[in-house]
């Protein structure tokens, strides 16, 4: 009887597996790896053509006045300027106020065609919180200088200008957070030189905002208190002592109704203003002052470029009904429209 194989021990030593047989044929009839494909060919060089830049078209029409306003202008250099041609043409075709324009960062030129002249307008910054600017009408031989410094921020601003030829002491123009305020320096009859003070003043006073603006020795207060459903604002001006105040009264997202009124000359006038979206718009009102009736549609954004209307497009319709005549109610129109080439 044969003997029965018996396991190996965990104390011997392991054996090696055998090695793979040996191929003794010949190098060319062994297996060889697959062959690697090509690498694709290199595209094909383009030739160095230069692109026109998009040319932007605009025409207005204003029945009211029977004049289109054109306007064509391009950006070129990357959009780092731009060239505009405007004119106005009549339903004649005859063409009135052409004039060319060069646009840039640093350096605009505005030439009229008619007059043969030339308004130059440049500026250059001196570091980050430092602006020089400067305007030259070649006709008039006149223009102006400006600096514009941030002072704590670009919320504090700086402004010193002066007219050229200078007429004195430069105008110096402060704006911080609360307003702006301004010194100017100017001549008068009586008193050969005197010292002109302007300036706007807000702050926020019992939920609301006041605002005091003095302009050529006439103050006007203005107080606004506004809600998510009303705004109401008063208003007085002083040394006159004229008193108004405005009402507006908001139904819902769509619809608003204001009304003004001026106690000193007793004129009033209201408008109510009704929303669809963004892009259409009905407007109706009266003016007691002209004694006008009123009703408009805005299709397209009111005040919106005309770029973001659909169809690039905008257009208002008004109708206008005299009190005191109503037999002579005209019906206007304006359209807008934008073509990009």
């Amino acid at each position: 009887m044969a003997e029965e194989s018996l396991p190996p021990s965990p104390n011997s030593p392991a054996v090696a597996p055998p090695p793979p047989p040996r191929d003794d044929r010949p190098l060319s009839v062994q297996a060889t790896p697959p062959a690697q494909p090509p690498p694709p060919p290199p595209p094909p060089l383009k030739p160095n053509t230069i692109r026109r830049p998009p040319i932007r078209v605009t025409s207005e029409f204003d029945s009211a006045s029977s004049i289109f306003f054109q306007k064509i202008s391009c950006k070129f250099l990357d959009n780092l300027a731009k060239l505009k041609l405007t004119f106005q043409n009549n339903n004649k075709g005859e063409i009135a106020d052409p004039q060319l324009a060069f646009i840039s960062k640093h350096l605009s030129v505005f030439y009229d065609v008619r007059e043969h002249n030339a308004l130059l307008k440049g500026s250059v910054d001196a570091g980050s919180r430092l602006r020089f600017s400067a305007a030259h009408d070649i006709k008039a031989q006149q223009g102006e200088v400006a600096m514009v410094a941030n002072l704590a921020g670009p919320a504090y601003n700086l402004e010193l200008s002066s007219p050229v030829p200078s007429a004195g002491l430069p105008k110096a123009t402060l704006t911080f957070p609360l307003g702006v305020v301004s010194l100017e320096g100017k001549e008068e009859v009586e008193v050969k030189r005197s010292l002109s003070i302007n300036g706007l003043l807000t702050s926020p006073v019992l939920n609301g905002l006041c605002t005091a603006q003095y302009k050529e020795e006439d103050l006007k207060l203005r107080y606004c208190y506004k809600d998510e459903e009303m705004a109401f604002i008063p208003s007085i001006s002083l040394p006159s002592k004229a008193l108004s105040f405005a009402f507006k009264r908001r139904f819902g997202p769509s619809d608003k109704l204001s009304y003004w009124y001026n106690f000193d000359s007793n004129y009033w006038s209201t408008v109510y203003k009704h929303t669809v979206g963004k892009d259409f718009k009905f407007k109706a009102g009266y003016d007691s002052e002209v004694r006008l009736g009123w009703a408009s549609i805005w299709v397209g954004d009111e005040s919106g470029k005309v770029k973001t209307a659909p169809m690039k497009m905008k257009a208002q319709f008004m109708l206008q009904v005299p009190q005191d005549d109503i037999k002579s109610s005209a019906l206007m129109f304006r359209v807008k429209k934008r073509w990009d080439i």
